[in-house]
Parts: structure tokens; sequence; C-alpha cells
């Protein structure tokens, strides 16, 4: 097998643990691969602030590797804090999605530095807000906020009437790309945006052929990714329909350190990547 060269890492469910921690085995065998030359680049739905506390339990804020944040509308070299991609939904959509979701009765949320802003209090948002860190805000006049495009949107809601409403979105703004990164939000990312463009993107910077990516994740945000990479793994806990796309599945689960023992097997050990079917090889 060609050697893993970019390891990309999906946060939630997938390197961190339920606690929101990186275990030190984790964080060991992950020091390891670079020291053999592996560029990590860390993925996430969550902001670039959001994401820079983890960066730094990895050490990443003092040597190479990037950030892939809000599902690939920035990438961010961790060392420096460098942007080196940034894409926002255009005015005209934001304001569609943000006049579609509020007429039905949904809160709207955008990210921006280290705070939240949402269009109206709920109980998604605020389990949100525990899992990101983020300081949300309230924001009375929203609609406003979405005028001149951002990043992302989302809408937090329960989850058996997010899936009729992100069909009607996808009916009437056909020029943005939706996701379901949990069950119960929905996000809004600018059209042809996603992680694996944003991985490519990375890897083309640092002359990294795509047969010597690893990619791993859970839910079907990473999906992109997961088909861009040349190796591409699923969590044992992610969702069923990502495991039907990745070469292999892990035998732990985030909480049982499943991406140690992945980087273990297949960068640090001789193990081959290759093999569809789990990790353990069943």
């Amino acid at each position: 097998m060609t050697p893993v060269r970019l390891l990309a890492l999906d946060l939630d469910d997938t390197l961190l643990r339920s606690d929101l921690s990186i275990s030190f085995r984790t964080r060991n065998a992950i020091r390891k691969a670079e020291s053999r030359g592996v560029t990590v680049a860390l993925t996430s739905s969550r902001a670039p602030a959001a994401m820079e506390h983890f960066a730094a339990l990895l050490g990443l804020n003092k040597k190479p590797g990037f950030l892939i944040a809000n599902n690939g509308t920035i990438v961010q070299e961790t060392q420096s804090g460098t942007v080196i991609f940034d894409t926002k939904i255009p005015p005209p959509a934001a304001l569609l999605i943000f006049d579609m979701a509020d007429a039905e009765g949904f809160a709207v949320q955008i990210y921006d530095d280290d705070i939240m802003y949402i269009s109206r209090s709920n109980e998604f948002a605020e389990y949100d807000q525990k899992i990101t860190g983020l300081r949300q805000v309230v924001v009375e006049n929203f609609r406003s906020m979405v005028a001149s495009g951002c990043h992302k949107m989302l809408i937090p809601g329960d989850p058996m009437i997010l899936e009729p409403l992100a069909r009607l979105l996808s009916n009437y703004a056909d020029d943005v790309s939706i996701y379901t990164s949990k069950p119960y939000l929905l996000e809004i990312l600018p059209p042809g945006t996603d992680k694996g463009t944003a991985l490519a993107l990375v890897a083309k910077k640092l002359s990294i052929p795509r047969d010597a990516v690893l990619a791993v994740g859970d839910s079907m945000n990473d999906e992109a990714m997961l088909r861009w990479a040349g190796y591409s793994v699923a969590m044992i806990n992610a969702d069923e329909r990502l495991k039907e796309i990745a070469a292999l599945v892990t035998e732990k689960s985030n909480d049982e350190d499943g991406v140690a023992e992945l980087i273990e097997r297949y960068i640090l050990g001789s193990e081959d990547l290759t093999v569809k079917g789990s990790v353990d090889g069943r």
C-alpha cells in the first residue's frame, strides 16, 4: 500500500471522546505518525474558534497542520493561522433560507469567531452550545446578519421535522449544499463546498497524491472526504450509510480510542488498509 502522508480526522464522535477529550494514547499515536512525515488535518462542522483548542491539545499550533472548518468553507493553517480558503453562502440564498425556515417556525444560527448567533432560543441550540463551547447570543434582527452572506447556516430542530424542511429547502435553494451533521442539526453551505473539496485543496498545497491520503469520519458530512481520499475509514459508531461507503470500519468506537488503534496498526504498523472490511479484518 502507498504510505499515508496526510491524515484527515473528523472531530466529534471520531477523534473526540464523548466527553470531548483526546486520550493520551490517541495523542501519542498522532505524534508518532507525524514523526514519520504524516501531516494532520482536523476536519469539522465546527467554526475555527471551536476547533483551535483541540489543535492545541495535539500541538498543531506549534507545527504544520490544517483546520478544515465549517464543513469545508474555511481552510486554515494551524501553525501560522493563515486562511488559505474562505467561501460564503451568497446573500440571496442566505436570505431565502432564513425566510423559509423562519416562516416554518425554525430557528436559524450562524457561527462567527467564538460566538453562536441565533434567531430564537431552543433546546437543540442549547445542546449544540454545550458541545461547541461557543457563547450563544440571540439576535432580534437576525435577517440583517445574513444579508451579506455567511460561511454556513444551521437549522436546529426535531429530526422528524427537519427532514421535510431539508426537502423543501432543496426545491427552492438550488445554489447551496445541504447536510445533516447531527440528527437534530441541518447545515447549509455554499455550493460545491464539502470536506472532500477542502481536503483535496490541502493535499494539492502539500503536493501529496490522493492515494496517500487517509480520511476518518462518522457522519454523512464526512462522506465527501471519505469518497475523495485514497484510504477511507468509518468509525464503528458511524452512520450505517457511511460504513457502506468506507473501505474499512474500525473495531473500536471514539470512546475506545478507535483512531489510535487505526494509526497504530495501519500507519505505524504494517497491516494493509486496502482490504474491504473492518479494522480487525472481519
